[in-house]
């Protein structure tokens, strides 16, 4: 081959390469774009300025539970960008790849799984969320490895069809999936059924926070967990943890 025509076959490639590249930017920003207009469009009307409106949050989750039954609430994080529904179905990774409307999507929606009992809440309620890099779903979870992000955004909102709940965070840290045995699996924690049990969760999340949020719990506490995945290691995930505030 002529150096020329060398050259020449390398510019295509060259192209060709960055064609590909381009097309794939417009396709991240596309869905990107759809599902912040999409997330616009389900928060419209849940969050009033009015406290003396007749229309409740749990008014606007009612209506919404009649185009998808599987919502049973919605997580709000204020001055972040989680403030979602949060999703409940028999399969539990379906969530994972399709949004509240059921159409297939890689931003998903946040979940609990079957497991999980919003109605009666257990020791510890478990949501999971898509980690993405425009900071959609959980994707900003990961701003409470830094103590001064938690002084700012300390508390959460927790809305069910029924009521709306209130968390204070006592945890945050980076763990790792494993089925070793000696590695805390907090993910399997949904019960209690005696102090010991409830003071091992409580330790162990204590033990790996990052910093100390100066917040206590005690048994008969319950918990609300978030959980998101974080490259620091292979299968590793980000989590905290917080309290519900009593009344």
């Amino acid at each position: 081959m002529k150096k020329h025509d060398r050259f020449q076959f390398i510019r295509i490639i060259l192209l060709a390469i960055l064609i590909i590249c381009l097309v794939k930017i417009g396709q991240t920003y596309y869905l990107s774009v759809q599902h912040k207009k999409q997330a616009e469009e389900l928060k419209q009307g849940f969050h009033t300025k009015k406290p003396s409106a007749k229309t409740t949050r749990q008014d606007h989750l009612q209506k919404l539970a009649k185009k998808n039954a599987d919502l049973i609430g919605w997580l709000k994080i204020e001055g972040t960008k989680i403030d979602y529904p949060v999703m409940q179905c028999q399969d539990d990774n379906y969530y994972l790849s399709h949004d509240f409307y059921k159409n297939e999507s890689r931003y998903g929606c946040l979940y609990v799984k079957q497991i999980a009992d919003v109605t009666t809440p257990d020791t510890n309620f478990i949501i999971y969320g898509h980690n993405m890099k425009d900071g959609s779903m959980f994707g900003e979870l990961d701003q409470y490895k830094i103590h001064s992000f938690y002084d700012t955004h300390s508390e959460i909102e927790f809305d069910t069809l029924s009521e709306t709940r209130q968390y204070e965070i006592l945890a945050a840290f980076p763990t790792q999936i494993s089925n070793q045995k000696d590695n805390f699996q907090y993910y399997e924690f949904y019960h209690a059924d005696t102090e010991k049990e409830f003071q091992d969760f409580y330790q162990n999340i204590k033990k790996l926070s990052l910093y100390d949020t100066g917040k206590t719990a005690e048994w008969t506490d319950t918990f609300l967990t978030l959980s998101t995945c974080d490259n620091h290691t292979e299968d590793g995930r980000f989590v905290i943890v917080a309290k519900r505030k009593k009344n």
